[in-house]
């Protein structure tokens, strides 16, 4: 129907030229950017579940970097208890030594004086170990006791007990602060430094452990990220070869609309011809 008052075949080809120009401008987006979701108007649904999935990923990044300081600071406890098992072991062949009734009381003092040298640079590793300014051992009062020190890590992203790990790093060392007051040449020394070693090196394996299950929590923490970034990649990312299908499919009708447009409107233009 020719009509002067309402053009509907233009309307109808505006219509399609806007909805051309805006599949342009989305294709052109997705190829700028190389995301399909690029605002929550483009998927409400999908973009609430990509922003989850972003805030999981960094939040297991910040968890993994938790888990590697932890590693680290077990590390610094474990070494130093391996050097104190030097110190330790030497002080046993000292005492084992003194045992035989081969040495003098000359002999026996300079023994003595070994042994309480060893003790001494064993309580400074123990007072002096630390990570980020924590005493890792616990702190030594005078009186020789040793305060409780129990480190807590994060390796986790939630507030669950399984995300969370708690390691009693504290070394008593029970007997090494009377050592003062042993006698070195009786074999029953050896029975006291053999319960502080045996000590010693539970405190070592316990260390190691908790290393392991660092390590452990490591590995699936990887695993996790992987398959949440894959998850994220399907989500969000565009199909470059799509977008690009569709930019050259919208331009070609943006061609179309605007050049039926010019015709559509002279339409009414026809009409007066019939007066």
């Amino acid at each position: 129907m020719l009509s002067l008052n309402t053009n509907t075949t233009s309307l109808m080809v505006q219509r399609n030229l806007s909805n051309a120009t805006e599949g342009i401008n989305k294709a052109m987006m997705q190829l700028t950017t190389g995301y399909k979701l690029n605002s929550a108007k483009d998927n409400p649904a999908n973009y609430a579940i990509a922003k989850n999935m972003e805030t999981k990923i960094h939040a297991w990044g910040v968890a993994q970097s938790n888990m590697s300081m932890g590693y680290d600071m077990l590390d610094v406890a474990a070494s130093s208890a391996e050097l104190i098992g030097t110190h330790l072991t030497r002080i046993r062949d000292l005492c084992e030594q003194a045992c035989n009734g081969t040495y003098g009381e000359q002999s026996v003092n300079a023994i003595k004086a070994e042994v309480q040298g060893r003790v001494d640079e064993i309580n400074r590793i123990r007072a002096n170990t630390e990570y980020n300014d924590i005493k890792l051992f616990g702190e030594i009062g005078s009186d020789g006791s040793v305060s409780q020190k129990i480190i807590n890590l994060q390796i986790g992203i939630d507030s669950s007990a399984s995300s969370k790990l708690s390691i009693d790093t504290t070394l008593n060392l029970n007997g090494l602060g009377d050592i003062e007051n042993w006698d070195i040449t009786s074999s029953d020394t050896l029975d006291k430094i053999d319960s502080i070693l045996n000590e010693l090196w539970n405190y070592e394996v316990k260390i190691g452990a908790s290393q392991n299950r660092i390590e452990y929590a490591l590995e699936s923490s990887d695993v996790i990220v992987t398959n949440l970034t894959s998850s994220l990649s399907t989500i969000r990312d565009a199909d470059i070869a799509k977008a690009s299908s569709d930019l050259i499919k919208y331009q070609i009708l943006q061609q179309a609309c605007a050049t039926l447009l010019a015709t559509a409107n002279q339409m009414p233009a026809m009409a007066l011809q019939l007066l």
